[in-house]
């Protein structure tokens, strides 16, 4: 393989306008970076139709792992089958309390009263959970899920939610966050659907999808 073609030189002039460019873009980043003084525990929202909402809240909790904290998770529809995630985060010990506590979702238990159950079940933890001091960031996998299924009061967690305690993280994840949830959220992202491989026939992968 041949190598790639080198860039073409940058000239002096060129270099000093870019220079100049980047020193005014670094004094307005600062200035805006300054104005940022309120630090607080955020309700965050991984939502939409696309991959990777679950995938981004783990790279969240690995995050928190690095800088020293303790992270919760509670699962609430994903059922008893085993991650690599969970399996990965097992090394960490008592730093992560992971609560898979979902039947699987509601066409294959197919029992609305079981479902309803489980996730009042799940809630209680996240409960738990965010009244331990020793959690940083608390993950709530699949919990807009829940709501969409009305599994679980909707004023009742957003309340909770907004009533944990300062300095608590909480990441929410699943399709079709509701709207009460998105307004009490800090940060909101939707990941947007542009392709996926199912629709090609390829079936769920160890370490892409589980």
């Amino acid at each position: 393989m041949s190598d790639p073609a080198p860039a073409a030189p940058v000239s002096p002039d060129e270099a000093a306008r870019h220079r100049a460019k980047m020193e005014k873009r670094k004094a307005v980043q600062d200035k805006e970076v300054a104005q940022k003084t309120v630090e607080k525990g955020l309700l965050i929202v991984h939502t939409g139709p696309g991959k990777g909402k679950s995938t981004a809240a783990f790279g969240l909790a690995l995050r928190m792992l690095g800088r020293g904290g303790r992270v919760g998770v509670v699962q609430f529809i994903k059922g008893a089958w085993q991650t690599g995630e969970q399996d990965a985060f097992r090394a960490f010990g008592d730093r992560v309390s992971w609560h898979t506590m979902g039947e699987g979702f509601t066409w294959e238990t197919q029992d609305l009263a079981r479902d309803k159950a489980a996730a009042a079940r799940a809630f209680a933890m996240a409960q738990e959970l965010m009244a331990d001091e020793t959690i940083s960031l608390l993950v709530l996998d699949e919990l807009n899920i829940a709501l969409r299924y009305e599994y679980l009061d909707l004023a009742a967690v957003v309340a909770a939610l907004a009533a944990r305690r300062p300095d608590l993280h909480v990441v929410v994840t699943g399709r079709n966050a509701k709207p009460e949830l998105l307004a009490a959220a800090d940060l909101v992202t939707e990941m947007g659907l542009v392709k996926h491989h199912f629709t090609a026939g390829v079936k769920a992968q160890p370490g892409i999808e589980f």
